[in-house]
């Protein structure tokens, strides 16, 4: 009987975690801007103003598939672009909403640039500070298909 229990317990716990959600890139680039100026810069900067449908995804376990793009030497932490480096927001004409931060939850291996990959992680909404992209991946691993 107690074995019964534990695994009748062990399915409830399983069926009750929710599986990731698979992010779609043109909703993600569908994100109205807001100029804000900011002190030592010339010019103004877009802050995005996130619509309800890209607002529930704020904190959650979510996938994505896009090109990479490598940032630092260490690996900790990469771009993940919806378009190839020469099509991306810093090259191309691209949404600075098609670019996502990846914060690697532990770097594994050196990425090469336009290189496509999978990932999964916690994802962030960033509507506040200009300096950094509006979307961030926490705790990002890499998902083999």
């Amino acid at each position: 009987m107690l074995k019964f229990l534990i695994i009748l317990f062990h399915l409830f716990a399983w069926a009750g975690q929710s599986q990731p959600v698979q992010l779609n890139w043109m909703v993600l680039q569908r994100v109205p801007t807001r100029p804000v100026s900011l002190e030592g810069v010339d010019g103004v900067l877009p802050l995005p103003v996130f619509p309800t449908e890209v607002k529930k995804f704020h904190n959650k376990q979510v996938e994505i598939d896009g090109y990479v793009i490598p940032l630092d030497k260490s690996g900790k932490t990469i771009v993940l672009s919806a378009y190839a480096m020469a099509e991306c927001f810093f090259c191309g004409k691209a949404s600075p909403a098609s670019v996502m931060t990846i914060q690697l939850k532990t770097p594994s291996k050196k990425y090469k640039t336009d290189q496509m990959a999978t990932f999964r992680g916690r994802l962030k909404l960033n509507d506040s500070d200009p300096k950094e992209l509006f979307y961030v991946l926490e705790e990002g691993i890499e998902i083999y298909n």
